[in-house]
């Protein structure tokens, strides 16, 4: 005797990851930094991610109504908000509100809805923000703030949001009063002015490895790429190629001139290079799909963000390195594919 079963229609499972899902996570995985960069460099960069996140959902609001795509399935999928935290965690927690204006307008209306809207995108969006920001906002993208433990003046939370809102600092103080060279940019000016790394590291910003401060921000930005990693929203391909590379090649550049280029640890510790191995890299869109040509896209970025940080006209370099190579991601895909089942 057979029986028959009610069945719903296929499919039967749900999926179990979504965009929003991911989305969500990898902001999980970005609060510890958050709260970090808040303690050591004040609540500038809170306004920064608010203003971002405005813009961002704005524009992203504004380019849905005009390509008639269904409004609360794609803001809700939190990628636009991704996109402004990783934008606002790159510029300068007093920049004034028209750099993420302007960030986010290039970010979310050019780079990814001019190329079909997510998904579809060839570069990764914040890095196009923050790109077109930095090149067109020159000093205000180098106005960082020294660490609170070493500051000079700090502002009180009145004093950050006016600053922001008005572009100028508080009366009475000038730009060079609150604001402070980066490790980077300290490095950078002393080998270009013939003095050596040591000498440099005498500054009070260094730290340890990196800067004060910069350092814990780096340790965790690896604590939420390593959760990123264990709850499988990543792969560790481009993560673990891009540090190994600038560890091994930055290893043997202070080798052969430890006068003229900084320790290893130092390049790892400072500036974005940790966030960009893990949460901008990894964009599985704008990056590689295969499992080598994550390995080659990964170390592709290290290098040429070395190349950057020694010869090039900036002191960091990540953002490039991930917009050349987001360039070369679909021709690495065709020569890094897996081998068919059989062949």
């Amino acid at each position: 005797m057979s029986r028959s079963f009610d069945t719903g229609g296929a499919p039967h499972f749900p999926p179990h990851i979504t965009v929003s899902g991911v989305m969500l996570q990898v902001i999980y995985a970005l609060l510890p930094a958050i709260a970090a960069h808040a303690w050591f460099f004040g609540p500038g960069i809170l306004f920064q991610i608010l203003l971002a996140v405005f813009f961002a959902i704005g524009f992203e609001a504004l380019m849905l109504k005009i390509r008639k795509k269904p409004m609360r399935l794609f803001l809700g999928d939190f990628s636009a908000v991704t996109t402004a935290i990783l934008f606002a965690l790159c510029v300068p927690p007093l920049a004034p509100w028209w750099v993420a204006l302007f960030g986010m307008l290039f970010a979310i209306v050019v780079a990814k809805h001019l190329y079909g809207g997510l998904g579809h995108n060839m570069f990764n969006p914040a890095m196009v923000g923050y790109v077109v920001v930095l090149i067109s906002f020159p000093q205000a993208m180098t106005a960082w703030l020294p660490p609170l433990s070493i500051a000079g003046n700090s502002l009180g939370l009145g004093d950050t949001l006016m600053t922001i809102l008005s572009g100028n600092p508080p009366a009475g103080l000038s730009w060079d009063a609150i604001t402070e060279a980066t490790p980077l940019d300290t490095i950078r000016t002393s080998v270009a002015s013939g003095s050596m790394i040591s000498e440099a590291r005498q500054a009070p910003v260094f730290g340890d490895f990196g800067g004060i401060g910069w350092e814990w921000i780096a340790n965790w930005y690896a604590v939420g790429g390593v959760w990123l990693l264990w709850r499988r929203i990543i792969s560790w391909q481009a993560p673990i190629a891009m540090i190994g590379s600038v560890l091994a090649l930055g290893t043997i550049a202070w080798l052969a001139d430890p006068g003229n280029n900084p320790a290893p640890l130092q390049h790892v510790f400072s500036g974005a290079l940790i966030i960009g191995a893990f949460f901008i890299a990894t964009d599985p869109v704008s990056g590689c799909a295969s499992a080598r040509g994550r390995l080659v896209f990964g170390a592709g970025v290290g290098i040429i963000t070395l190349m950057i940080r020694r010869w090039g006209g900036y002191p960091d370099g990540v953002a490039f390195a991930v917009l050349l190579m987001n360039m070369a991601a679909p021709l690495i895909d065709r020569y890094t594919q897996p081998r068919k089942f059989g062949q």
